[in-house]
């Protein structure tokens, strides 16, 4: 009954969130035109449903236990791989698994679990897909598993070290985004052994990384997931989008849109403000991965190659952003050298630094970012 009760009012606060992003654009298209706007009553509503689901300002909340620490880990995950590989629709069962791990006593500790693929790209060119995460029940609880919602794993694709690396730099790419900003997800490296149920023996292990459920970055900024596609520059916070959209330029990934909602998510808030979220970076220009292709509509041809995609209405808001970047920077720099970083080939790791060493030349000066930026900015 009450995980009925929760279901029910995530999609009515979820139905809110959309009616709220709406109104918004309503009100800043009222306002284009020079009319006194008026606050409808669907703003009124949404407004008053996700201020009662919780308070208007962001909280601190414990974080699962999965995600209270970044330390790699390693895991079994045992289910039956060969119908795994063969679940390629878009809308896959869930399957029955487990997950065996080492507890902090020393002590082995399996919890059953259901698994499903996921993706789009990868779903359809992986020999391993990238499979999402639910625990059965209260299974996890006392373990690494509980309170997880339903994490994705990012799983090694292709049975190879190059693709290996690849997981271990996306990764990064994640830590490096919750050092600039809390709107983003958390993510926890970890080092799997993937069994057959069938056969029980392990078919290969490789470092993947589970990615935290967006619902739980929307309740630690005391918002909720949006799932109404057309958001605009009126309907996202300047300041977070000036963030995000930097963060995007730093790595080189053009693969993302709010507005349709591609590798991109969106918080509304209580407080009339509308987060962007990003994820999935596999095609960024850092990683470079061979597979990584450019939307042809776009100005740039090669994957390593950068487009700014912010809005120009926002470009007040970058200043403080770049600041926020430049302070972060020896940060970020010390990712590529600590437990995780060392993973990463030093060649790898030498070419993403002088990468982004380019990205910190092109904001340098005010005048250095409106030719490389906001030259190309989204009107």
């Amino acid at each position: 009954m009450m995980r009925t009760l929760r279901r029910t009012s995530i999609r009515t606060m979820r139905a809110a969130a959309a009616l709220l992003l709406v109104a918004g654009a309503s009100l800043a298209q009222a306002q284009d035109a020079g009319k006194k706007p008026k606050k409808p009553k669907e703003a009124k509503a949404a407004a008053d449903s996700l201020k009662a689901a919780g308070p208007t300002k962001p909280k601190k909340m414990p974080a699962p236990p999965m995600f209270a620490s970044e330390k790699p880990l390693e895991l079994t995950l045992t289910t039956n791989i060969k119908q795994i590989k063969k679940d390629k629709m878009a809308d896959a069962p869930w399957r029955t698994a487990t997950i065996t791990s080492t507890g902090a006593d020393g002590k082995t500790v399996t919890v059953p679990v259901r698994v499903k693929t996921r993706g789009v790209w990868r779903l359809k060119h992986c020999d391993y897909p990238p499979l999402r995460i639910k625990v059965a029940g209260k299974a996890g609880k006392g373990t690494l598993l509980e309170d997880l919602d339903e994490p994705k794993l990012v799983t090694y694709c292709r049975n190879l070290d190059s693709y290996e690396q690849f997981v271990l730099q996306e990764a990064q790419l994640y830590r490096i985004n919750r050092l600039v900003t809390d709107v983003s997800h958390k993510v926890r490296l970890v080092r799997v052994a993937y069994a057959d149920s069938a056969t029980g023996k392990v078919e290969v292990t490789r470092y993947s990384f589970l990615v935290e459920d967006p619902e739980q970055v929307a309740r630690r900024v005391n918002g909720m997931i949006v799932e109404s596609k057309g958001a605009t520059a009126d309907d996202l916070d300047p300041e977070t989008s000036a963030l995000t959209f930097t963060f995007q330029y730093l790595i080189g990934n053009t693969d993302f849109s709010f507005s349709g909602l591609h590798n991109g998510e969106v918080i509304a808030q209580a407080s009339g403000y509308n987060l962007p979220v990003s994820y999935d970076f596999d095609f960024a220009g850092v990683i470079d991965a061979p597979y990584a292709s450019v939307d042809p509509s776009l100005a740039v041809k090669r994957v390593r190659d950068r487009q700014f995609r912010g809005y120009c209405a926002h470009q007040p808001a970058y200043p403080k952003a770049f600041a926020q970047f430049v302070a972060k920077k020896d940060a970020i720099y010390a990712l590529y050298r600590d437990e995780i970083g060392q993973l990463i080939s030093p060649g790898k790791v030498k070419s993403t630094l002088e990468y982004y060493d380019e990205f910190y030349q092109s904001i340098k000066t005010p005048k250095d970012a409106q030719r490389n930026l906001f030259e190309t900015c989204v009107k």
